[in-house]
């Protein structure tokens, strides 16, 4: 029989290195009759910041949802001078995927989301060909077809940004769509789009990474998730994985081992995302366990 568990709370921060600071975030939950059921804490040393995310039960607490924020704020970020949110771990996401014709990484997005592993909401599929639309379609999930050209890309990408406001859409993941976002449209999303793409960039950049990494005889393949920013693959890094290759692997091997990397890879990134477990501070990510 499952046992129901009583929703959370979860805050994230980070702030000057000082003393004291797990003592005065827990206390202020054991005050207010809280039960933490996660912690995790991380120091900088080099740039004297602390992080942190804890994650508590508010069945029992003195609180209002409404009146943690406030009282948080004055009572510890304030005078500890912190940066930080909450979220609620009944506030279900909304994601919306982006993809072009390579259906791999879409596949296993649509597959963990269907079996529950993310406790995600998808409302629609956004694409700029309609390869993969009829299989979208199966999952009930909303395919959407905004091609994107040189000459109509401010256009189409404003139509995307319209779609994704009126779908209530948190957060994008990139599934292998092969188009360069504008600045514009990650300014919309600041810390709320994920891509994928193997690790030979920029060794290996270009249309056939495999084969010239086939060519050089490379003995580790890869893939990186991250955060996307104006600045084109250089991002803040959510995950990474990699695959040894020896000289018995074809060109066909390669692609089919990182394209498997890529599923994983970007599964994870998306699962840290869900969960509220990423924080970004100066282009670089803190994962929390």
């Amino acid at each position: 029989m499952n046992q129901s568990h009583s929703e959370t709370a979860i805050i994230r921060i980070h702030c000057p290195d000082q003393r004291g600071i797990v003592a005065r975030v827990t206390d202020f939950i054991h005050r207010n009759n809280g039960n933490v059921v996660a912690l995790d804490q991380h120091t900088d040393r080099d740039d004297k910041r602390f992080f942190m995310r804890i994650e508590w039960e508010l069945d029992g607490f003195a609180l209002t949802r409404e009146q943690i924020a406030p009282a948080f704020e004055f009572a510890i970020a304030t005078p500890c001078k912190m940066t930080w949110r909450i979220d609620f771990s009944d506030e279900i996401p909304r994601m919306a995927i982006f993809v072009s014709k390579m259906s791999h990484c879409l596949y296993d997005l649509l597959s963990r989301y269907r079996s529950g592993e993310y406790k995600v909401e998808i409302p629609l599929v956004i694409s700029n060909h309609t390869d993969l639309e009829e299989d979208v379609r199966k999952f009930g999930i909303d395919f959407i077809h905004i091609p994107v050209t040189a000459a109509n890309k401010a256009e189409q990408e404003q139509k995307e940004l319209d779609v994704l406001r009126e779908r209530g859409v948190d957060f994008v993941v990139l599934a292998r769509y092969m188009q360069v976002l504008s600045e514009n449209f990650v300014n919309h999303y600041p810390e709320r789009i994920i891509n994928i793409h193997h690790s030979f960039l920029p060794a290996f950049a270009g249309a056939k990474p495999y084969h010239a990494a086939h060519a050089r005889g490379v003995k580790l393949i890869g893939a990186t998730s991250h955060y996307v920013t104006s600045d084109l693959d250089a991002g803040p890094i959510i995950d990474q994985g990699v695959s040894r290759i020896s000289h018995h692997d074809s060109i066909d091997r390669l692609v089919q081992k990182g394209r498997d990397i890529e599923k994983i890879v970007l599964s994870r990134a998306v699962k840290a995302h869900i969960e509220r477990k990423t924080l970004v501070y100066n282009n670089r990510t803190v994962i929390f366990n």
